[in-house]
């Protein structure tokens, strides 16, 4: 499979693994769709860490692939491509992109649907499309502009050029900058971290968040209101606020 979901102590790992740069043709795209979904479902699974391997993270559409369609095939196929990518996206967990090496086109993109990025300093990513006469078609145009502004993502999609780790880092593209060999390490103790929180109010977090970016404010606000309101029918509001009046802050242990 060019695409694996690993579970263990709450955190799921969706690695991808199609040699040698991780090229994510259309069974590779099903797949992860597919594996969102299941992740998506699995109450064993609390948060997840999207990892490459060691050396590529994915350097985008497989081109061979795409050269061979036509403007119908692809029109068939541009919305399948999106769903899947979109699913990574509305996972209802925390979910942490680790890169390293090559994160370009798709690549990039991927990452995009991710909560938080950490990548290693030999990371690279882009949005190089321009230079096949296309421009992103799995939701760079519109995730990369709400995550660092209009004016700078048109510059790395018109341009198609990659950035660094560090220039990534200073763009907002990436969250934190990490000796290549410590990615997943660094990655999966963030997960493991949130995987411990509690489940619903950090769903709640996340989608209250996404759909705020959505919309205008006082919707926003009423999607925090009722999510806000809703924890209080929890047992895990139940156990955090009482452990904080007998035990103090931070110290609530959720199942």
């Amino acid at each position: 499979m060019t695409v694996n979901l690993e579970v263990a102590e709450g955190v799921g790992m969706l690695r991808l693994d199609r040699p040698p740069m991780n090229a994510l043709d259309v069974a590779t795209q099903d797949r992860l769709k597919e594996l969102a979904e299941e992740a998506t479902r699995r109450e064993d699974v609390r948060a997840v860490v999207i990892y490459g391997g060691e050396k590529v993270f994915a350097a985008g559409a497989d081109i061979k692939e795409m050269q061979a369609m036509d403007h119908t095939a692809m029109v068939l196929r541009a919305r399948a491509l999106q769903d899947a990518f979109t699913a990574v996206a509305r996972i209802p967990k925390p979910v942490v992109a680790a890169v390293t090496g090559y994160a370009l086109g798709g690549g990039c993109e991927l990452a995009l649907c991710a909560d938080y990025r950490i990548a290693g300093e030999n990371a690279k990513l882009g949005q190089p499309e321009i230079l096949l006469g296309l421009i992103p078609g799995a939701g760079g145009t519109q995730r990369l502009p709400r995550l660092i502004g209009p004016s700078k993502a048109k510059d790395l999609i018109f341009t198609g050029r990659m950035v660094k780790a560090d220039e990534a880092l200073a763009l907002g593209l990436v969250d934190r900058v990490v000796p290549a060999g410590e990615v997943y390490e660094q990655a999966h103790a963030w997960a493991a971290r949130l995987a411990q929180g509690p489940a619903l109010a950090l769903r709640a977090a996340k989608e209250a968040v996404d759909a705020g970016l959505e919309t205008d404010v006082d919707t926003g606000l009423t999607v925090e209101r009722n999510w806000f309101a809703g924890l209080f029918a929890t047992e895990d509001r139940e156990r955090g606020m009482r452990s904080f009046v007998e035990e103090g802050p931070g110290k609530a242990k959720f199942l």
